[in-house]
């Protein structure tokens, strides 16, 4: 509850900076605060549990530990919005204020009990990116991505808000646990035809939220026309956070309707990863093949989903926290690399790699690392993300689930190698021959990501098992 706290608090103080016209000062006071609120989140580690607002609220080990990724991934990718401040932005206070209070939203969205408080927090997040998708102006992509991101999103979350309203015709309850305990009650069985057609709504306004096929088909369009930087997050925090929530829904309200849900998780997976992993073949720009990538990390993590245990802990809450965490790291190390590239070069393709290991062997190396580890390659944090949902879905008999996604992840092999190739093996073009412009604080978070990238593949004990 803290970290809701000063998120709000502390986004209007932001927002209130801008008006001293001192554009430096922002991004500085932007890292501040989340490393206050991170360090205040942490500090609800060893804390019991708490509720607020009527238990529609819970503070505790789970909903610290996803808000700790969210934070953290956030810190991480600030200082690549440098690019606005050297630019002199007019709208960054705006900017830095929309991402504080879409993290309020994704910190409400892993520490409901309420459904109502769900629905809030989608909102919350939602039209936050909604207008960060649309914040280059005067790009007509950008635009498009904005409208067209907006009018998807809203039919979702008019699926997701009719889902609700079907669930509690059904059950008589909004919160979490009261769900659960009215679907497994043999007297409500004549309310089966409604409260199964509300979790279908839900499932369909969730899946778009983390972009899972067949609801996935803003994502490519949406991601190539918004910022790079905004994209980034996006990729990242809304995916955690969005997971996080949807284990929630399905551990806590449905467990005992798990026979119905289950089947409808097992299709929509193996779609997601079919789409997401045979579209990032055919792409030849690197943000659209970062965003098929997202589709079919959105696979990955339903296998988490599949395999749940009735808990939020445990093998397959433990496997989409490890996930999630490596997932972020190394997108927010791929997004930054292309962004960096992209701002120098006007070019999103993978000809703009071209020759980059010899004008700039860090930002080669660190975008090798964050690529090697997407593809799930040992050494990474992405292998055992991948190793430890597989391992959970084995170990509840979903033995053919597992051999199409380790199929799929070798699809995956080739299209994360097309960077690397084009870095390592391939001329720089006439016109990017000159070293990209990278400042001492982006190094250095590029250095911290790829070790953390590689402490995530070489010990990965310190982060298991925390849940």
């Amino acid at each position: 509850m803290t970290s809701i706290i000063l998120l709000s608090v502390l986004g209007i103080v932001n927002l209130f900076l801008g008006f001293l016209r001192s554009n430096r000062m922002l991004l500085p006071v932007a890292m501040i605060i989340l490393v206050v609120v991170f360090g205040a989140n942490a500090y609800d580690w060893n804390s019991a549990s708490q509720s607020y607002f009527n238990n529609m609220l819970t503070i505790d080990r789970y909903s610290v530990a996803f808000t700790g990724i969210v934070v953290l991934t956030t810190v991480l990718l600030l200082p690549f919005s440098q690019k606005y401040v050297r630019d002199d932005e007019a709208n960054l206070a705006e900017y830095y204020s929309l991402l504080l209070f879409s993290l309020v939203g994704a910190i409400m969205m892993v520490s409901y009990e309420n459904l109502l408080m769900l629905f809030v927090g989608i909102e919350i997040l939602s039209i936050s990116m909604y207008v960060l998708a649309g914040s280059d102006k005067r790009n007509v992509r950008s635009n498009e991505a904005a409208l067209k991101y907006f009018l998807m999103g809203s039919f979702a979350t008019g699926i997701l808000l009719f889902g609700i309203a079907l669930v509690y015709g059904a059950t008589g309850a909004f919160y979490v646990s009261q769900i659960g305990e009215a679907v497994a009650n043999p007297a409500n069985a004549s309310m089966q035809p409604m409260l199964y057609i509300g979790l279908l709504m839900m499932l369909i306004g969730v899946g778009f939220k983390v972009s899972a096929a067949p609801f996935h088909f803003w994502t490519p369009d949406v991601y190539e026309g918004t910022p790079t930087f905004f994209a980034a997050f996006m990729s990242t925090v809304v995916k955690a956070a969005g997971f996080a929530a949807f284990l929630k829904l399905l551990v806590q309200a449905f467990p005992a309707a798990q026979n119905f849900w289950i089947p409808t998780i097992i299709a929509m997976c193996v779609l997601t990863l079919l789409i997401g992993n045979v579209g990032a073949v055919a792409q030849n720009s690197v943000k659209r093949m970062l965003a098929y990538s997202s589709i079919s990390h959105a696979g990955y993590l339903m296998i988490g989903l599949v395999a749940f245990n009735g808990a939020l802990s445990g093998l397959s809450a433990n496997g989409i926290f490890f996930y999630s965490l490596a997932y972020s790291i190394a997108t927010v190390a791929a997004f930054g690399v292309l962004k960096l590239v992209s701002d120098q070069r006007q070019r999103e393709d993978y000809t703009a790699l071209n020759g980059l290991a010899r004008t700039n062997p860090l930002l080669a190396f660190v975008m090798t690392v964050a690529m090697l580890s997407l593809a799930g390659i040992p050494l990474t944090g992405g292998f055992f993300g991948k190793f430890f949902l597989f391992g959970a879905a084995i170990d509840k008999g979903y033995i053919g689930l597992v051999v199409f996604a380790v199929v799929m992840s070798m699809v995956g092999i080739y299209y994360y190698l097309r960077p690397v190739i084009a870095m390592y093996m391939r001329p720089a073009e006439a016109d990017a021959t000159e070293p990209i412009a990278v400042g001492t604080f982006q190094a250095v978070v590029l250095v911290v990501l790829a070790l953390l990238t590689v402490l995530l593949g070489i010990l990965p004990g310190i982060f298991t098992g925390v849940l």
